[in-house]
């Protein structure tokens, strides 16, 4: 039988990316339950999956996050990937998106106008993550 407890793996995905996007947006936890009209812990459970997100509250967080409905279930797992992408499994994406170190690297680097200045960034971290890795 299986254990009732654990998260389903959809509602897991779907929360993850309200995450993603509250974080994107840099709003607070507090403050998009408070726009919901729920507690900052009922955000948590529904970001962690552990709390369903029903359809009529899934449709106030898309219009609060200001996406369709489509945004949470896009790069579902199993599902066909992303048009864009030409590799599957691009969850790294979505997981580097939802620390803030990674939003934080992600806002600077988009602020980088030169594309010869982006280049070599994207070959100091290469270089970084080599010599870390060893």
């Amino acid at each position: 039988m299986a254990n009732k407890r654990a998260p389903n793996p959809i509602d897991m995905h779907v929360g993850s990316r309200l995450r993603m996007r509250r974080m994107m947006l840099s709003i607070s936890q507090e403050r998009l339950g408070e726009a919901l009209g729920v507690s900052f812990q009922q955000v948590q459970k529904y970001e962690k999956g552990t709390n369903r997100i029903g359809a009529g509250r899934l449709q106030q967080i898309a219009s609060e996050l200001q996406v369709p409905i489509s945004y949470f279930y896009d790069d579902m797992p199993g599902a066909e990937p992303a048009q864009g992408f030409a590799e599957t499994g691009v969850s790294y994406v979505s997981d580097l998106l939802t620390t803030s170190d990674g939003l934080e690297l992600t806002r600077a680097f988009l602020r980088i106008q030169d594309p010869k200045v982006r280049r070599r960034v994207v070959d100091l971290v290469k270089a970084i993550a080599e010599t870390d890795g060893a």
